[in-house]
């Protein structure tokens, strides 16, 4: 298995080794879940051009109520967590 240094900032290090944590695991298991969510996002660029292709592009007045749409349902997840 290949070695990797990695630099941390005193207070991130000082956290890990005050809680006993595995600082190898954890970056392993934080460089997996980087590169399964930028998979996921060339995934949806794909799906994105290719329903662009198929469709066209969205009309301002699309895009707009879209947007209203993506507000209406940030603000009821934020109230839903208050």
């Amino acid at each position: 298995m290949p070695r990797l240094q990695v630099y941390l900032p005193d207070d991130l290090y000082d956290e890990l080794k005050e809680r006993g944590l595995p600082a190898s695991e954890l970056l392993q298991e934080a460089v997996r879940a980087e590169l399964r969510r930028q998979a996921l996002l060339d995934e949806t660029d794909a799906y994105l051009a290719e329903l662009t292709d198929e469709v066209g592009q969205p009309t301002p007045d699309e895009l707009a109520r879209a947007e209203a749409i993506a507000r209406r349902l940030r603000s009821h997840r934020s109230q839903r967590a208050s």
